[in-house]
């Protein structure tokens, strides 16, 4: 029957065959096994491809923080030592009531202190206040009657800082001090410049040799604003690429802010809380546009008049002002200027201005010491010389 032949014929074709599908099957599965645990070719061997998934799975440890986290226990703790000229531990007053007493008796409510200032926010991780106190030497390296920083050549005035800031170290062990050069950026001038501002400019040189020294002494650096007829508005922006490094901070001098249109030295300048406000709103933006610790604000002022609505000042957690105690004189009338100035319009917190030489000029019996300083209520934390 060929037709039966031709199926065994076929049949026995296909055994063969069968077999050798069979066997490229199986090549097939080794090179595909081969192949999984070479993991895409990469050269990762099962184990290690084990191992890459479950750690996978694991939970990352986060980055260390880039600055020093906040504690707020131990920032409260500081504006109340401060606001009490003292080391020791906040007092908490409790009121004992005896309900065996038949007759109730009312007492008038304590008024709220002053200092510390609760309103103002908790600052952003890395703040270097209250933790620090800064001192820092002022004026401009062009001039000699402008402050510390021009009179003398500078490892001079190095020396003086490192020996003024280790009497502090000494006259306060429990607060660490930080050196700083505070250099007037813009000078006021009696006469008009080309542009009408009655101001000068500093050039980069010169920032850039304050940066120098502040990196010399592991300080920091301020840049002073004596805006003449100009402003904050306009000038602030013009040195952004010093204001944004992270150890560069900011003074504003409202005596030299003319607003009336009167030249510098003529009479004093004012500020109002809205200019202060605009300082500190442009700092933060730089703090939070490129990941800065907190700024300091130092606003320098020796009358009411000198900064209007002071009330209305906000700080921010970017932000830490300081109201200054400038102005020079003996003693009794510096004391009086803390007393009367800045002591009854909190802001955050406050300096005090010394000079070298206007300070000891007769009636005056003397320069005030850090021992003398640190009994003041609140304790100044920016101390400048001039």
């Amino acid at each position: 029957m060929p037709g039966v032949n031709r199926m065994h014929a076929a049949l026995e074709f296909s055994r063969p065959a069968l077999w050798g599908i069979a066997f490229g099957l199986a090549v097939v599965a080794v090179v595909y096994i081969y192949e999984a645990a070479n993991i895409g070719g990469l050269g990762y061997t099962r184990d290690a491809a084990a191992a890459v998934v479950a750690t996978s799975t694991q939970v990352q440890t986060p980055p260390p923080p880039k600055y020093p986290p906040l504690d707020k226990a131990a920032y409260d703790k500081k504006m109340w030592q401060l606001a009490n000229a003292t080391t020791a531990d906040p007092v908490i007053l409790v009121v004992a009531t005896s309900s065996a007493s038949s007759t109730s008796a009312t007492s008038t409510p304590k008024k709220k202190p002053l200092w510390p200032v609760t309103a103002a926010p908790y600052p952003k991780d890395g703040a270097l206040l209250p933790f620090n106190r800064i001192v820092a030497y002022y004026g401009n390296f062009y001039s000699k009657g402008m402050g510390v920083l021009g009179q003398y050549p500078t490892d001079v005035m190095l020396q003086k800082l490192a020996s003024t800031t280790e009497a502090w170290r000494k006259a306060d062990p429990a607060t660490p001090v930080i050196p700083a050069i505070h250099y007037i950026v813009e000078t006021a001038q009696g006469s008009a410049q080309a542009d009408g501002t009655y101001r000068l400019q500093m050039p980069d040189s010169q920032i850039d040799h304050a940066l120098d020294l502040a990196t010399q002494i592991h300080g920091i650096v301020f840049l002073d604003f004596q805006v003449g007829k100009s402003t904050l508005q306009k000038d602030l922006p013009v040195y952004e690429k010093y204001l944004k490094m992270p150890n560069v901070h900011l003074g504003i001098d409202p005596e030299f802010s003319m607003k009336d249109g009167v030249p510098p030295g003529r009479e004093i300048g004012t500020f109002d809380a809205s200019d202060v406000n605009f300082a500190a709103q442009y700092l933060a933006k730089l703090v939070d546009e490129y990941d800065l610790p907190p700024k300091i604000l130092i606003v320098h002022r020796f009358t009411e008049d000198m900064v209007t609505h002071a009330k209305q000042i906000k700080p921010l957690p970017e932000v830490q002002i300081v109201m200054d105690m400038d102005g020079w004189g003996s003693k009794a009338k510096k004391t009086g200027t803390y007393n009367q100035v800045i002591y009854p319009e909190p802001v955050q917190f406050t300096g005090f201005k010394l000079f070298y030489k206007n300070d000891i000029l007769p009636p005056s019996t003397g320069m005030f010491t850090p021992k003398e300083l640190l009994l003041f209520k609140p304790q100044p934390i920016y101390i400048q010389y001039q």
